[in-house]
């Protein structure tokens, strides 16, 4: 199938993006294409305006700033997985980043675009969420800075008003912790059934962060158990808790063997 007719608008400045989405408030944002396009093609999404924000300039960055890192909203999943800071200080970050669909979709698609969309078996709004980011909102009125873990709602629901644009996020690092992540799909490229990122400090806390189970990225605290089984117990129930989509019971199974999984990566010292 086609899309319906829209009427389309390529902004060369943010400026003149935010001036097109006060005139209209309910456009769409076209950054990659690759979650929005085939949802218009198989008319799902029927946007009557949408604004094509690539050729905006100054928002495909990575900066390293003393003890936190800010990567512009349109950096590519590649370039994510690829930039030699974030490899560096977030391993576990662009090793997700290279797991997202496929090498082209990965060439087009964006951070920005990926977490605007909240898919909730994507690796990257996860991520976010994992990493204690900040996203930064930026519309007519100015900058407003969403903690990750409140901007997801639910189910494709984020608190990303209309005539906003996420620009960008700010990931703090922090000595002395270390971060894994695992994901289980059916194949290469496909959405993950179920995925997790581990956050391990020191002092032998930390925290799990699932994806691909329920409606939005789920994180939670706990004290890491030393033993693998007794661990896995503590997976389970943590997991069993979560509101599943589908496939309940067994998505919260691979939430355990991902939980899992990671957490010995991050032992493996993916330091942040």
């Amino acid at each position: 199938m086609k899309p319906v007719t829209f009427s389309y608008h390529r902004a060369t400045s943010l400026e003149e993006a935010l001036a097109w989405l006060v005139d209209y408030p309910e456009g769409k944002i076209l950054a990659g294409g690759q979650s929005m396009v085939p949802m218009m093609n198989y008319r799902l999404a029927r946007p009557e305006f949408v604004l094509d924000i690539n050729r905006i300039p100054g928002l495909d960055y990575v900066e390293r700033s003393n003890d936190r890192i800010r990567i512009g909203g349109l950096l590519r999943h590649q370039q994510l997985h690829e930039n030699p800071i974030v490899r560096e200080c977030l391993p576990a970050l662009a090793e997700a980043a290279g797991e997202v669909g496929h090498w082209a979709i990965r060439n087009r698609g964006t951070l920005g675009g990926s977490l605007a969309h909240a898919d909730p078996a994507s690796e990257l709004p996860a991520a976010m969420v994992a990493f204690g980011a900040t996203l930064e909102l930026c519309g007519a009125d100015g900058i407003r800075k969403v903690p990750a873990e409140d901007f997801y709602l639910g189910f494709l629901m984020t608190a990303l008003e209309p005539g906003e644009i996420l620009t960008g996020v700010e990931i703090p690092l922090h000595s002395g912790t270390c971060y894994g992540f695992a994901e289980i799909a059916r194949r290469a490229g496909d959405f993950a059934l179920a995925g997790a990122y581990v956050e391990t400090r020191d002092n032998g806390e930390g925290a799990v962060t699932w994806f691909g189970i329920s409606g939005r990225p789920e994180r939670r605290e706990l004290l890491f158990a030393q033993d693998e089984e007794a661990r896995k117990t503590q997976f389970t129930e943590l997991v069993s808790e979560l509101e599943s989509l589908e496939e309940g019971t067994y998505r919260q199974r691979l939430g355990v063997v991902v939980a899992e999984q990671a957490y010995k990566k991050a032992r493996g010292g993916n330091k942040a």
